[in-house]
């Protein structure tokens, strides 16, 4: 088979990748390559599955200004597609006394990320949020969640092949090579075609 992109690896990220570029160029032809029987079968489909709200990074980095908007945005296709998720909060936790600058600092942190709903509470809060926790100072994230993000990642690959993209499972790509420069005319400027083989 011939495709104009090929995206290798049908995990999250991957899944992500594809679905957003045949969005976005919808004329082409684009598979997705994936040497498991399934996507989303390793570290897409085996982690923490935290929805993180954007505390900790550099304020004004791509990474806090990505992780925040990220967070909205996995919440709302939530919603969209029916897919289950917790917004069960966090709670970042000063035992001592020492600890409670740095709390403090990453408080402002978050603050100046535009992380929203933060707040900082006493001992008497603490408990009420979490009996068995004991704490001076805490830190309350309510934005934080939880979701299982192989369900996410299996959602992209239903949205990329209803686009009418193709996923190829039980393909592992074993080389790739350039091929020869396409015209100027190539459609969508693609001008280095790549040659990809696999085991069978």
């Amino acid at each position: 088979s011939s495709f104009d992109v090929a995206v290798v690896g049908a995990g999250i990220v991957g899944l992500a990748a594809a679905r957003e570029l045949i969005q976005r160029h919808p004329s082409l032809a684009f598979a997705v390559l994936e040497k498991e029987q399934e996507p989303a079968h390793h570290q897409s489909g085996h982690n923490s599955g935290v929805i993180h709200s954007g505390i900790y990074y550099t304020p004004g980095s791509l990474k806090a200004k990505l992780c925040v908007q990220g967070a909205a945005l996995c919440y709302k296709y939530c919603d969209q597609k029916g897919i289950p998720y917790k917004q069960c909060g966090k709670l970042i936790v000063a035992v001592e006394h020492d600890e409670i600058p740095r709390l403090k600092a990453l408080y402002e942190r978050g603050l100046q990320n535009n992380v929203p709903g933060l707040k900082l509470i006493g001992a008497k809060e603490i408990q009420e949020k979490e009996p068995f926790c004991r704490g001076l100072l805490a830190l309350d994230s309510p934005y934080t969640g939880i979701v299982d993000y192989k369900q996410v990642a299996q959602s992209y690959a239903r949205d990329f092949q209803e686009a009418g993209g193709t996923i190829l499972t039980d393909f592992e790509v074993t080389n790739m090579e350039m091929a020869k420069e396409s015209s100027p005319e190539s459609q969508d400027g693609l001008k280095y075609p790549v040659i990809v083989r696999n085991k069978k």
